[in-house]
């Protein structure tokens, strides 16, 4: 008859605690906890994906929070210099034009919106059989922005997202 995780857990660390446990019995009911630890995170989590800032705020932060954060994360890639002596990266954010404005707004409590305004003609869009579309390097940038406001979200099977990200160029939603 299997036992009960947190009745094994709980006696494991009374084990651990109790001040008569010898130090390698310890040891090894500790390693006994982190592997059940382990165990359990792996089959909780195993549909759920977490962008890879969601841990900077609280589990319980607001969206006005996270915009705020996703703010500063354009404005500082937009202001960090490149290593003097690196390798050249392509940075969307940091290579865009001087002229173009980022307006991150939090929205009824469930949406974050990205909009990309100031955009030159010749440096966005191509002409294209008689439709202008937009250039590899205005969507570039619209994918690492998509991808900067995801690294605050989750996603999952058995969860709903955080909220939910657009981001818009010129008043037209490119990705949502």
């Amino acid at each position: 008859m299997p036992i009960d995780p947190a009745v094994r857990m709980s006696r494991l660390q009374a084990l651990i605690d109790h001040p008569r446990t010898g130090i390698s019995e310890r040891d090894v009911a500790q390693r006994m906890l982190n592997r059940l630890f382990r165990s359990l995170r792996s089959t909780a989590d195993r549909s759920r994906q977490y962008g890879s800032n969601h841990g900077r705020l609280g589990r319980h932060a607001g969206l006005e929070d996270v915009a705020e954060m996703i703010r500063y994360d354009l404005l500082l890639a937009r202001t960090d210099p490149a290593e003097p002596h690196g390798l050249a990266t392509i940075d969307p954010v940091a290579d865009a034009p001087a002229d173009i404005r980022y307006e991150v707004e939090a929205r009824h409590d469930c949406e974050i919106v990205v909009t990309i305004s100031g955009v030159p003609t010749a440096w966005g869009w191509q002409h294209d059989d008689g439709i202008d579309v937009h250039s590899p390097a205005l969507s570039a940038l619209v994918d690492e922005i998509a991808v900067i406001v995801n690294s605050y979200n989750h996603f999952g099977d058995d969860i709903t997202p955080r909220f939910f990200g657009r981001v818009r160029v010129e008043g037209q939603t490119v990705v949502w």
